[in-house]
């Protein structure tokens, strides 16, 4: 917790650079539909090929990236790979940017 009178440490140069590293890597439609289908359950390529409607080598691709920055583990099962989010603050931050890009858009 910290003190109301502290001002909060300002991230250094690597951190935001790191943060705006992850944003880019979600900055596609697809990516943000991968991510958003994986906080339900884990899943094959052929599972997201199916349920996003893209083709086997646009999941594959948005995968990788997804990988290359730490959003996704890939773990085996079988002779499928089977993906995951990394942790539970990727789904919340998509989410809040699902959510704050919609407000106002509903009645």
């Amino acid at each position: 917790m910290t003190h109301p009178d502290v001002a909060p440490a300002r991230p250094s140069a690597a951190d935001t650079a790191a943060a705006s590293d992850l944003l880019r890597a979600l900055a596609a439609p697809a990516r943000v539909a991968i991510v958003l289908s994986l906080k339900e359950r884990a899943m094959c390529v052929h599972e997201l090929v199916d349920a996003l409607h893209l083709n086997q080598p646009q999941v594959s691709q948005h995968l990788k990236v997804l990988k290359n920055s730490g959003v996704v583990a890939g773990n085996r099962r079988g002779r499928e790979v089977e993906y995951t989010l990394v942790d539970d603050h990727i789904a919340h931050i998509v989410t809040d940017a699902l959510t704050h890009a919609t407000e106002g858009r509903h009645p």
